[in-house]
């Protein structure tokens, strides 16, 4: 049996004629009971990558500090990959390290015999934050350029007296610029004694690290030191206090310690962006909505505004319905392709027809309205397209870069094009009605892909589009890291129910059930948004590989990313597939209430309790004069004044068939709305909602003592019913809600390297936060909506630093709307926030807007993202077009139309010298960083 802690590693079979040298692993780090930390390489005696082959480490107590150590016997020149692992008793993987993988390198040079110390420190998720590509593709994009020094691993002293030890110390440091210089200065005469001429000059090793080594007496131990960062002369010392090395044995081996100190110390770093949906953008070019290329005059604007961050709404096509209901973006067609909407036509081809030229410009002029025309904007691009289409696509499909792309994406590519054409030849998107087509297989889809078919022409005009959509979005998208600006795109939480994703991997989805959200500040009814819900369990079987795909795809044109809904990890509200609104859901996964625990509770009359609970008394109160006609066409009464639901009107979507029906003959004389309104009303007066597949257990429904089904309980069972109803929604799920995202989020977060950024908005369970901070999420601060429930505004300057934070969202009124909604809530906001005692002024005028947005760049949050009608709100001039006319979504309406544009073309704003210094200012007073406006001049448009 191997002995904890020590092992024997050999990466070669040929005898070698040095002794081995003495490697050993010690790390500081807390566990909990149960829990042990291992240590997994890549090489055969470190595990070959395989967790459960790995070193597992010994703990010991060294004054307030756990270490884990080990030892093992490598042979000089060895190397290797590794990681550090939390396991539990059999070595399974608990929780890992961030970032990547740490190199080990034993120099060739050494005799053998020599004790090589790794002192490592965990790799947190924040300090992998630097290698995300928002950080090292973008804004520390010009450490790229600093010349590598020395190889990595590789020491410049060696160890040959017996009174001193060869140190090397290694930190990361990512945001150096041109001419700085990094020195570790210490106690240490070899440190300097804290004086930069006589300091330890680091060599830049590559991917933001920086490292050197001395030697340095026994005798100057324990040594004190800290890294710091020199410019001409300026001295900036790393922060927070001394860092420490001493020797931990008396050794008489030849000693060398690698100190790997993680991250500099720093003041964090601070940025600013906008947010604005992709079809809000206007410009002179565009036909009739925004456009990809339009990102780059965006780019421009935002660097010259001293913003390092453009935000965008989702970007996939959702062309399900073919009509404006389309317009709802987070409705995907396909997570994978793009929006035909957002193609420049004119941009297709370099010769266009003068007749195709004309067209475009009458487009441009019969679009260019107040909002988006979603229908005559789609119809008029694709038409477009089409004859250029004809025009070019042998060229087109015969060039090199388009066979690149196609054999880069042919997997998702092929489906969706066969599902377009399906669509369009069946006149439906639900699948179900595709006849032999229903069922999705890899022979169909090759026979409606051949070349041979006669609708070959149809496919590949899909190709060619989702083609040159690619080509022009890379385009914005390399300009953006060019000009140092993070493009931040948006991944829905769900699909459409007749999509691409549903017919190919239908064993993924639960598509019984329906996706939504209970009820929250956005909407006191809870969201029903119609999206089935994910099978977990068939998506862990790939280790959630379709998850990775789509977060793979994204990282080909995004740096960071808005997750949305990111509660929907953790636990989803699962609603009925018949179900219209989001009130009679249940938490899946979810501990249920068990009928044995309501029994030993005295609970027992389930029926009572889980059906409609209906009486003459409630109909009359709700529909007056009214009920009979309520009730003969809805209702059976079951015993005297009591009554249930008819079996073709016992759900939500019967109900609504039905008084379409109704009113379509002209039987119902009151508002169709309202009726249904009330009538849902009646259908949801349950207590406890059973299972479907198991009508043992039930699940209590949300905001229960509203029910006048609760209120007419005896008083035992409501005190019962209340206790386990808070012990269902607030307790009981934690642990179970906790592992569940534990085992989906990293399989995202590790799929790609763009910045993730989480929306945890809404009824937030208590192990969100801590989960989130500990996978280094970045999550949502809106002030309207604060975390705090003793709070009604949220104060900026207490956010945390992982958090963006806004005054405002696209699932919410803008900063105008608002200030204009409540006269109340405005009065109370200027004197709690602002401090000012007297009657605010009915409009946001551009001081307040001011005041909240300085409030906002102060905060210690890592972003400050403000929607784009917020920064107008800046200046008068732009305020003239009312304000709930800027509003992009309204979460209480299920069929919004989702059209705003902005009323001011991005190229006078350009023009607007004032506004972008207003902002830039606000933003670098804040101590926030902006863009370089003069980098990359060449690369303006």
């Amino acid at each position: 049996m191997m002995k904890l802690g020590t092992l024997s590693l050999s990466t070669t079979t040929t005898k070698s004629s040095k002794p081995m040298v003495s490697l050993s692993f010690w790390i500081p780090y807390f566990t909990h009971w149960g829990q042990s930390l291992l240590v997994c390489g890549s090489a055969p005696g470190l595990g070959s990558g395989n967790v459960k082959k790995g070193l597992l480490l010994k703990p010991s107590q060294q004054e307030d500090q756990l270490i884990w150590s080990g030892s093992a016997s490598v042979p000089p020149g060895f190397t290797c990959d590794y990681c550090y692992y939390v396991v539990d008793d059999l070595k399974n993987v608990l929780r890992t390290e961030f970032g990547m993988k740490r190199k080990l390198v034993v120099p060739e040079v050494l005799a053998g015999g020599e004790s090589v110390q790794l002192r490592d420190l965990w790799q947190s998720g924040d300090q992998a934050l630097p290698f995300r590509s928002a950080f090292k593709d973008v804004i520390f994009r010009n450490t790229g350029d600093v010349k590598v020094g020395k190889a990595l691993g590789v020491f410049e002293n060696k160890s040959d007296q017996d009174d001193s030890v060869v140190v090397q110390f290694k930190i990361c440091c990512p945001d150096v610029g041109e001419g700085t210089s990094v020195y570790v200065l210490g106690t240490s005469g070899k440190l300097g004694k804290w004086k930069v001429e006589g300091g330890l000059r680091l060599n830049y090793v590559g991917d933001s690290m920086w490292e050197a080594d001395c030697l340095i007496p026994k005798a100057d131990f324990p040594i004190k030191y800290r890294y710091c960062k020199v410019k001409d002369g300026n001295i900036g010392l790393e922060s927070g206090g001394n860092r420490e090395v001493s020797l931990h044995s008396s050794s008489n081996k030849q000693e060398y310690i690698v100190m790997s100190d993680g991250l500099f110390r720093e003041m964090p770093w601070r940025g600013a962006g906008v947010a604005v949906p992709m079809f809000s953008v206007r410009s002179e070019d565009d036909v009739g909505v925004g456009e990809f290329l339009d990102l780059k005059l965006l780019v421009d604007w935002s660097v010259d505004s001293g913003l390092h961050l453009v935000q965008l709404l989702p970007v996939n096509d959702t062309s399900v319905h073919k009509m404006w209901w389309d317009s709802y973006p987070y409705s995907s067609l396909s997570v994978f392709a793009l929006h035909p909407l957002y193609l420049r036509v004119q941009a297709l081809s370099e010769s266009l027809p003068a007749d195709i030229k004309e067209e475009i410009e009458q487009a441009k002029k019969q679009l260019d309205k107040n909002d988006v025309d979603y229908e005559a904007t789609m119809e008029t691009k694709l038409s477009i397209a089409k004859k250029i289409f004809d025009l070019q696509k042998d060229q087109t499909l015969n060039s090199s870069s388009f066979q690149k792309y196609f054999s880069e994406n042919e997997g998702w590519l092929k489906p969706y094009a066969a599902f377009c054409f399906l669509r369009d030849f069946f006149e439906t998107s639900d699948h179900s009605q595709w006849g032999t087509f229903s069922d999705y297989t890899d022979a169909k889809l090759e026979k409606l892909t051949s070349k041979d078919s006669l609708h070959y022409d149809t496919i590949c005009f899909h190709y060619y589009i989702q083609y040159h959509l690619h080509v022009q979005l890379s385009e914005a998208s390399e300009y953006a890291r060019k000009r140092g600006v993070v493009l931040k795109g948006d991944l829905p939480i769900g699909v459409d129910r007749n999509s691409v994703d549903t017919w190919v991997n239908k064993n993924l989805f639960r598509m019984n059930t329906s996706t939504g959200a209970p009820p929250d500040y956005f909407d006191k009814n809870g969201q029903n948004w119609g999206f089935p819900t994910y099978n977990w369990e068939e998506m862990s079987k790939d280790n959630y590989g379709w998850w990775r795909a789509r977060l793979t795809q994204m990282g080909n044109y995004f740096t960071a990313y808005r997750i949305d809904h990111i509660l929907g990890f953790f636990r989803i509200w699962e609603l009925p597939a018949h179900a219209m609104t989001g009130l009679v859901g249940k938490f899946r996964p979810s501990i249920p209430l068990s009928q044995e625990e309501l029994e030993k509770e005295g609970i027992w009359d389930f029926d009572r309790l889980s059906k409609p609970y209906v009486q003459k008394k409630f109909l009359e109160e709700k529909f007056g004069d009214f009920w009979p006609f309520i009730a003969s066409n809805f209702l059976n009464e079951t015993q005297k004044d009591m009554y249930e639901f008819k079996e073709d009107s016992n759900t939500e979507k019967k109900i609504a068939a039905k008084l379409k029906s109704l009113a379509a003959k002209s039987l119902l004389l009151e508002n169709e709305d309202k009726v249904r309104r009330d009538v849902f009303d009646i259908l949801r007066n349950v207590v406890l909602i059973k299972d479907p597949e198991d009508t043992r257990k039930f699940y209590p429904r949300f905001n229960i003592e509203d029910t006048s089904s609760f209120q007419d309980l005896d008083e035992h069972s409501k005190n019962v019913l209340k206790r386990l109803y808070y012990d269902y929604y607030f307790h009981r799920q934690e642990d179970l809600w906790r592992k569940n995202a534990l085992k989906t989020l990293p399989a995202l977060l590790n799929s790609s390297n763009m910045l993730a950024c989480g929306e945890d908005l809404g009824l937030v369970p208590a192990c969100v936060h801590p989960v989130m901070k500990e996978l280094a999420l970045v999550g949502l601060r809106i002030q309207r909506m604060p975390s705090e429930s003793d709070v009604e505004f949220g104060v900026p300057s207490n956010y945390d630093y992982m958090t963006v934070c806004a005054p405002s969202c696209h699932d919410c009124s803008t900063l105008r709307a608002w200030w204009e909604e409540d006269e109340e809530r405005r009065q109370r906001y200027f004197k709690e926030v602002i401090g000012v005692d007297e009657i605010p002024p009915s409009q946001c005028v551009p001081e307040i807007t001011h005041f909240i947005l300085r409030q906002h760049v102060e905060a210690p949050s890592m972003w400050a993202i403000f929607p784009l009608q917020d920064m107008l709100a800046l200046k008068e001039e732009y305020t003239s077009r009312p304000a709930k006319e800027e509003t992009i979504n309204d979460p209480t309406n299920p069929k919004h139309y989702w059209r705003y544009r902005v009323h001011v073309t991005l190229d006078s704003l350009m023009k607007d010298i004032d506004l972008k210094s207003t902002i830039k200012n606000l933003v670098s007073s804040s101590g926030r960083s902006v863009p370089a406006s003069g980098e990359d001049d060449n690369n303006k448009k």
